[in-house]
């Protein structure tokens, strides 16, 4: 995907789609569920992304809108709360590059840079889209202890999304 993201970003971006929808659709086995990502995040910044790099065709980002419109008008995609670990784009190249997936090895840092900007404009600055729930933003350009610290912190608000009512 990353080496020819023209040719393969609307076949990328549907099928997430689809598992995301899955995702967001499956039934509730406990009273909480977590998501490394959402539906909202592949439209508003992966798609948003490669429309704007010039590497979706305008007829593929219309299609991609037109479908993620519909799933939010027919089903049930909400979410209570949206925790935003906001880590410089420098930290996750690094991070990227002590990982060492062989899939991950082209990604430039200017990818990460775009990506980065789009969080800040829809969850940070809301001048993106609407965020439709409330966001915790937690700074997380530290080690795995302090990132231990940190959710411990905001164990809480994390875990009742409610209580993030009162801390708006």
């Amino acid at each position: 995907m990353y080496q020819d993201a023209s040719r393969w970003g609307i076949t990328l971006q549907t099928y997430i789609q689809l598992t995301m929808l899955e995702q967001h659709t499956r039934p509730m086995v406990s009273p909480i569920r977590m998501m490394e990502r959402s539906i909202h995040s592949a439209k508003y910044i992966f798609v948003e992304n490669l429309y704007r790099s010039g590497k979706m065709p305008e007829v593929d980002y219309v299609v991609l809108t037109e479908w993620f419109d519909w799933i939010q008008n027919n089903t049930d995609v909400s979410v209570d709360l949206i925790v935003y670990l906001q880590t410089s784009p420098e930290v996750c190249y690094e991070r990227l590059k002590r990982r060492c997936r062989e899939e991950e090895k082209i990604i430039p840092l200017e990818y990460l840079k775009a990506i980065h900007q789009l969080y800040e404009e829809w969850l940070v600055k809301h001048t993106l889209f609407e965020v439709s729930c409330p966001v915790l933003v937690i700074g997380a350009d530290h080690d795995m202890q302090k990132m231990i610290e940190k959710y411990e912190e905001n164990r809480d608000r994390i875990l009742n999304p409610y209580n993030m009512q009162h801390h708006l």
